[in-house]
């Protein structure tokens, strides 16, 4: 057990981690009061307060597991979902697509956000590995969590957009699967197809856009 490279982690990932799911889980209530459910707001779920969103065994004890279980080669947590009351949105089908697509939205754009930092951090010739270590966290985080949730199978993000997409039957047939769409996500991770299909082609795609957005900067600024 190498203590000293867990310290080392933990304190690089920390504050990535907790701004990736705090807004992440705050996105989704937002999106929701938007569009007419206000059960989120109501829980107290609209809030930038980690502690609200932090769940005890998905948060903290299985990453913290998988870390030693594994070595650190694979890491799985995830946060209390916010609540949200489909049914109580001004146009459930439709809406559900934009209160899903809030949660992956805002992890790209605070990956934006951590590569600007780390642009801003080489102008202004910070040499402080640290920091730019933890910007380079903070980029990989929330890449993984938007191309993760982006995956179309329910109760993940994104197989909600599918099944908002969906003709409403096909998306019936989807929403069924929620019950043991966990058991079968944590599989396909567990066997590789997540990784290998969906996860490293989608996170290339994520680094390729945020390296086109961000180049011309750090074009000026160098």
């Amino acid at each position: 057990m190498d203590i000293a490279n867990l310290i080392q982690t933990v304190t690089l990932y920390a504050l990535p981690v907790l701004f990736a799911i705090t807004v992440h889980e705050a996105a989704h209530g937002y999106a929701a009061r938007h569009f007419g459910d206000n059960t989120a707001y109501l829980q107290g779920r609209m809030t930038l307060n980690p502690l609200k969103h932090i769940d005890p065994m998905g948060t903290i004890a299985m990453p913290l597991l998988l870390y030693f279980a594994t070595s650190g080669a694979f890491l799985f947590g995830y946060a209390k979902p916010v609540p949200v009351n489909f049914n109580a949105l001004r146009n459930p089908k439709r809406d559900m697509v934009w209160v899903a697509l809030a949660g992956p939205a805002s992890n790209f754009v605070q990956a934006i956000l951590w590569a600007l930092l780390l642009v801003a951090l080489a102008a202004l010739e910070v040499n402080e590995p640290f920091f730019s270590k933890m910007a380079q966290a903070g980029i990989l985080v929330n890449l993984v969590m938007w191309a993760f949730n982006l995956f179309p199978l329910p109760p993940l993000d994104g197989g909600r957009i599918l099944v908002g997409l969906l003709p409403w039957k096909q998306g019936q047939w989807v929403s069924r699967i929620e019950p043991w769409g966990f058991f079968i996500v944590m599989g396909l991770v567990v066997a590789g197809v997540v990784g290998a299909v969906w996860l490293r082609p989608l996170m290339s795609l994520g680094y390729g856009l945020i390296n086109a957005l961000i180049s011309p900067l750090a074009s000026l600024l160098g």
